[in-house]
């Protein structure tokens, strides 16, 4: 069953976020647009390049309303030392959040039992809590946060003009479409 268009279901995890340490609800995903962030492990090697990336963008995503959630499988204490360990990773200024229970791994869709981590997930949720993307891929191949900022902005413009679609490659400012039938087998 997909998770596109289902809402969050209630959770709460501890996060390191600015030097502290922080609880994390469903509540905290209502009343913007989120990005939660699936990686495997902190300590690792591509999960510090990720961090990095949403970190180098992380105004871009606070500006389009946005909050970005890093979430692990490790504790909240584990990120607080990966956050001040690795230059990478101390970059981050949104929430570190810990699932060591798994909780949020395996109602997203991306536990890895036989290992006790997360596959590399991304989602992008809704104002109301409702999952619109999802994107869901092999830890050895990691992501590119320009890709996660342009699936944001389709959502909100959808989200904002109902009744058009964004079309392949589409880009803040390029045109949508309007699908009726008079585009039927047209385009």
């Amino acid at each position: 069953m997909s998770i596109i268009n289902t809402q969050v279901q209630p959770f709460k995890a501890q996060a390191f976020r600015s030097g502290q340490f922080i609880e994390v609800t469903e509540k905290d995903l209502e009343g913007r647009w989120s990005v939660v962030i699936f990686m495997p492990a902190a300590f690792t090697f591509n999960c510090p390049t990720e961090v990095e990336d949403a970190a180098q963008h992380y105004a871009e995503f606070r500006n389009l309303g946005a909050e970005v959630y890093v979430v692990t499988t490790d504790t909240h204490f584990s990120h607080k030392v990966w956050h001040e360990t690795s230059p990478a990773v101390g970059k981050a200024q949104f929430p570190l959040v810990g699932d060591p229970t798994h909780q949020l791994t395996r109602m997203f869709g991306v536990h890895i039992d036989a290992e006790g981590l997360a596959l590399r997930g991304t989602f992008v949720i809704d104002p109301q809590g409702i999952v619109k993307t999802a994107e869901i891929h092999d830890n050895a191949i990691a992501r590119d946060v320009k890709e996660t900022l342009r699936k944001l902005k389709a959502a909100q413009y959808v989200a904002s003009h109902p009744g058009h679609v964004c079309p392949a490659k589409w880009n803040e400012g390029a045109p949508t479409l309007a699908p009726s039938i008079d585009l039927v087998g047209k385009i």
